[in-house]
């Protein structure tokens, strides 16, 4: 994105309109004319359902049960349509990826959906084409790959768990037997594949079981942190926070700031070569016969504490190593784990075909291409032209195949290179199948008709096949008819129903570790002066495949809080060294390319680390994504995708604001008031604050007796921000672009507040959710001149929408800043870049209104959803049940880290949680009486004296 220029506060005089009162009062004459005229009939004729579709009544939403896919593996979800219209992703809790929550990629699946800028027809060198025409070309092109068996065919695919897409590519391999697959994800872990074969002497996945795990140390790993199994390790990592008897402890070296590192109770900033000589001492002392250099004493301090809780709870104590560690240290921590009996599940690789055939590298693919050894490229739902480590010159080489088709939802870097691309469809059209992490497979089926011209994938490895009328749906069927009793029919509508096919988990496979730590190598590691870069997927934009999401390029990144674009994290330490402070523009460079990128002093750095994100610097995104950020591809190579040992920086003299919608809050009396931490086994002291006086009435009862409250539990909440993105999916949150995100008018009713509560260069950070409030006291309440904002009997500080008359007075009032003011129609007519096109609407939610500008609106409970349970129970005639409504966050909170419910209702989760002795109100002190509340964090960390109890 260009760095902004000084943004206007006032109007351009030379702008202003020339209109006399006379004019203007026409004007609004005319106006008025037309609007009356809106309300008459169309002009085209429009027609009713002769014949109701099956199971449609207008306005009553369904739901059905899909799959949803990130770096190939799935999660479970249950998608909400209205009138046909998917607008609502939700979590599948019989599903053992989701678990009935979401992550923001699975929220924000429902506005992707919609993006005019997807792909919409066939194109043939950049004309548009007829589908003909393609079969016709592939033909040709098929029978005379055909008549050399395959040779020079290579199909290209990412990393993909789709048992019908593995059958075809393997029948595909069959036909063709020179021929050869290769599978790329820019996020894949490399090191972890290979390090499993090093220990175990064959390819194996691990499943590690964080529900069992009482001790865990992460090796510069995020397993809490975004990716395909944040919200399996979560809850896991949660339900062990919540036993005061059993609570886990979590150590964390890491060489920049993470959500692990966020939530550990030891962390430890140290460079990447220094961890993999951690991990060598560590297994060395527990009986390894390995070589590893002296500690330094603050790691050997460490190192006596994690040795303690380790041989102190074997069966329950596990290690984890990220991507950007070697495979020799993937290994030592697989030793490690064998020695204690840590709780993992080892099983075969799920990402292979039906005969066992596995893809092929992409590195192997380049080679091929510059030996001119391709004819035929097929890159089918990849972006290499984009994504692929540089060193591979992807774009240059892959020129050199005389035939190129890419399939993509968008006409992407790499569909620019190809001679031919095809639309793919977007997976709420699709139909698929795809397993979960531990080779649960379940159904992806189609929430809508597609919206365009786009195709399945599965139809075009049909094509290649020869089938040119095979459809996805009987592929998937084909796939599952053998796994099926006698009555498929049955088996395939239950297993459509409920979004799981029984029995399709990966099997454990029970290999000794074969290979000794001896021979690693880790202990040979150096430490390297200057600066090294570490590089990890973006929290918002993954690998840069949602960069065209407006929703998640304005969710605020969960540690930094920067939105629209990314930045390069630098320790204070090497920015005062180097003369560069936030906002600096500068050009790091390594191997002789570079990039500009502004720079983020974190204090939660290694000194001599800068870390960067992936999926910025886009071209061909859209017009959404398109020039935001900075391209970490650029430097990335493929020895070591996740770590450059060498970089430069070099200052530029331009400086470029880095977006954020707020500021951590560090200074210590803020953060010892609005936070509270403790650790376990220490005394709580009270947080109820007295009774404060008030002139203000007693909250009226209501009539049925409800009493809607929220507690929610920091303890737990892992700060991934999907409460966010699924408050602003089901309440038509708008998104307001970089330019008004820079004058503080971001809209979002949710916002996650952060606490540091370390030392200046060492943070320990907390995270908050900050909905209303909902005080039964309400500040905002009594300076609304127009009673706009109400107090309901049931609790509610409601907003009346079209009563608001923009004084903002009750924004000024509250002290939880928890409102947002409609400056323009950011939903309404003045939308933010392409979001005001038709496809955008079939998103919003018809059971929230759309606000316009000039209107205050915040968080309001889902009060739509509590009213369509309560039309629910009456007419079943029950009462309500103690948890029966569910709020949105709730609901895709991975964690469960939120509660809600009503007080009055003794077996309700949120009236016990109101009576823990973590609990506490924000700000209680004022006597606003909030009915939102929160549990107090607690942090275990190892007693002082550990290491004279060794």
């Amino acid at each position: 994105m260009p760095p902004l220029k000084e943004l206007p506060t006032r109007p351009d005089p030379v702008r202003r309109s020339k209109l006399n009162r006379r004019q203007a009062l026409g004007l609004l004459a005319t106006g008025m004319a037309s609007g009356l005229a809106a309300c008459s009939k169309p002009d085209e004729q429009i027609l009713p359902y002769v014949r109701m579709p099956e199971r449609i009544v207008p306005g009553e939403a369904l739901k059905f049960a899909t799959t949803l896919g990130l770096a190939g593996i799935g999660r479970g979800v249950i998608v909400t349509s209205v009138d046909g219209r998917p607008i609502k992703v939700e979590g599948n809790p019989r599903h053992p990826g989701s678990l009935g929550a979401t992550d923001v990629f699975a929220e924000a699946a429902v506005l992707s959906l919609y993006d005019p800028d997807r792909s919409r027809t066939i194109l043939h060198n950049g004309a548009i084409a007829s589908r003909e025409a393609l079969l016709g070309v592939l033909t040709t092109e098929l029978t005379e790959a055909r008549s050399r068996q395959g040779d020079g065919l290579r199909l290209l695919t990412c990393r993909t768990t789709s048992p019908t897409l593995l059958r075809q590519i393997d029948g595909l391999l069959q036909a063709f037997p020179t021929a050869a697959w290769h599978a790329y994800d820019p996020t894949d872990d490399e090191n972890a594949r290979q390090g499993a074969q090093l220990a175990f002497g064959q390819a194996v996945s691990v499943i590690a079981d964080f529900a069992q795990a009482r001790m865990i140390v992460a090796l510069e790993a995020d397993p809490l942190g975004h990716g395909p199994d944040q919200i399996r390790i979560g809850r896991g990592f949660a339900m062990r926070r919540n036993d005061a008897n059993a609570f886990s402890r979590l150590y964390c070296l890491e060489s920049a700031l993470s959500l692990t590192g966020a939530k550990a109770d030891e962390r430890l900033a140290l460079r990447p070569e220094a961890i993999e000589q951690f991990a060598a001492s560590l297994a060395r002392e527990l009986g390894a016969p390995i070589g590893a250099p002296e500690l330094p004493e603050r790691e050997r301090l460490l190192l006596r504490k994690i040795l303690l809780d380790l041989n102190a709870h074997k069966n329950e104590a596990l290690v984890v190593a990220g991507p950007g560690m070697s495979k020799e240290v993937h290994a030592i921590a697989h030793w490690i784990n064998a020695q204690l009996n840590a709780p993992v599940r080892l099983i075969d690789p799920i990402d292979h075909t039906p005969s066992g055939r596995r893809a092929g590298t992409l590195q192997q693919l380049a080679d091929d291409l510059e030996g001119g050894r391709v004819r035929q490229l097929f890159i089918i739902g990849a972006n290499p032209v984009y994504d692929a480590p540089v060193d591979l010159q992807f774009e240059a080489r892959a020129q050199k195949a005389q035939f190129r088709l890419h399939m993509g939802e968008y006409v992407d870097e790499t569909a620019a290179l190809a001679t031919w691309h095809v639309p793919q469809n977007h997976q709420l059209e699709a139909w698929s199948d795809l397993r979960a992490s531990d080779g649960t497979a379940s159904i992806v089926q189609p929430l809508i008709k597609p919206l365009y011209s786009s195709f399945g994938i599965h139809e075009v490895l049909a094509w290649m096949a020869g089938e040119q009328d095979a459809s996805s749906y009987e592929l998937v069927r084909q796939t599952w008819r053998d796994a099926a009793p006698e009555d498929f029919e049955a088996w395939w509508q239950r297993v459509l129903q409920e979004g799981v096919i029984p029995g399709t988990g990966a099997p454990a496979v029970k290999p000794a570790v074969s290979v000794s730590p001896s021979s690693t190598g880790a202990e040979a590691q150096e430490m390297k002066n200057g600066l090294s870069l570490v590089l990890r997927p973006d929290p918002c934009m993954w690998d840069g495949s949602f960069a065209n999401n407006a929703w998640l390029q304005e969710c605020p990144k969960p540690l930094s809080k920067q939105v629209w674009g990314n930045a390069l994290a630098l320790h204070p330490n090497d920015a005062s060294r180097l003369g560069i402070q936030s906002g600096d523009l500068v050009s790091i460079g390594a191997g002789g390319r570079s990039i500009e990128v502004p720079v983020l002093i974190e204090p939660g750095s290694a000194i001599g680390v800068c870390a960067l994100t992936l999926g910025g610097g886009r071209q061909k995104a859209g017009a959404i994504g398109n020039g935001v950020g900075a391209n970490a591809y650029a430097l990335r190579t493929s020895d070591n995708p996740w770590r450059l040992a060498q970089v430069s920086i070099t200052r530029t003299g331009r400086r470029e604001p880095i977006l954020t919608t707020q500021n951590i809050v560090r200074t210590p009396e803020d953060v010892r008031e609005l936070y509270r931490l403790y650790q376990l086994g220490h005394a709580l002291p009270s947080t109820t604050p007295p009774e404060q006086p008030s002139l203000m009435p007693r909250p009226p009862k209501t009539d049925d007796g409800h009493a809607w409250a929220m507690v929610i539990d920091t303890s737990v909440c892992i700060g991934c921000n999907a409460c966010v993105v699924s408050c602003q999916a089901e309440n038509n949150v708008p998104v307001v672009g970089p330019e008004q995100v820079a004058m503080g008018r971001d809209m979002h009713w949710m916002r996650v507040d952060v606490y540091d509560q370390g030392a200046p260069n060492d943070p320990q950070l907390g995270f908050q959710p900050v909905p209303c409030m909902h005080c039964e006291h309400a500040p905002c309440e009594p300076v609304c001149p127009v009673a706009a904002s109400v107090h309901d009997q049931e609790g509610l500080n409601a907003q009346v929408y079209n009563r608001c008359i923009g004084t903002r007075f009750c924004e000024a009032n509250c002290p939880y800043k928890v409102r947002r003011f409609n400056f323009f129609g950011y939903a309404d007519g003045e939308e933010y870049g392409n979001l005001g096109a038709d496809s955008y609407r079939g998103q919003k939610n018809p059971d929230v209104t759309v606000r316009a500008r000039g209107v205050m609106e915040k968080c309001t409970y889902c009060v739509q959803r509590i009213s369509g349970a309560r039309r629910a129970a009456e007419r079943e005639d029950r009462a309500l049940g103690p948890d029966e409504v569910r709020t949105a966050c709730q609901n895709a909170c991975p964690t469960r880290a939120i509660s809600f419910g009503d007080l009055n209702q003794t077996d309700a989760e949120v009236h016990s949680r109101k009576a823990d002795q973590r609990h506490y109100a924000l700000l209680g002190h004022l006597g606003t009486r909030p009915r939102t509340t929160y549990l107090a964090d607690v942090r275990n960390p190892a007693r002082p004296d550990a290491e004279e109890r060794t």
